[in-house]
């Protein structure tokens, strides 16, 4: 199912200062990339490979706080994954039928 979601405008404006940035790595332009893209667009979501750059961003010590906050907003619209198995199982305890 598709998230909704945009990227707030404080958000855009830490994506856009990380894209313009000369010392900037790779994987925080990436995330900024994906943020940025999404600013008014709710139908696009974050791609599986610009959701991997944001999580390495963001486990990242050295990473400034923009680029942190470009990339948690690139990975807040990336759609989540199905759990494996399907179905409806909540994973509960199951009932004992009498």
């Amino acid at each position: 199912m598709a998230k909704k979601e945009v990227t707030s405008k404080p958000a855009a404006r830490s994506a856009s200062k990380t894209l313009s940035s000369t010392s900037t790595g790779k994987a925080s332009k990436s995330a900024a990339g994906s943020a940025l893209s999404q600013r008014k667009s709710p139908e696009k979501q974050t791609s599986t490979a610009a959701a991997k750059a944001a999580s390495t961003v963001l486990r990242d010590g050295r990473t400034s706080k923009d680029s942190k906050s470009a990339a948690g907003s690139a990975l807040t619209q990336k759609a989540r994954a199905p759990k494996a198995g399907g179905g409806t199982d909540s994973g509960g305890p199951r009932r004992k039928d009498k």
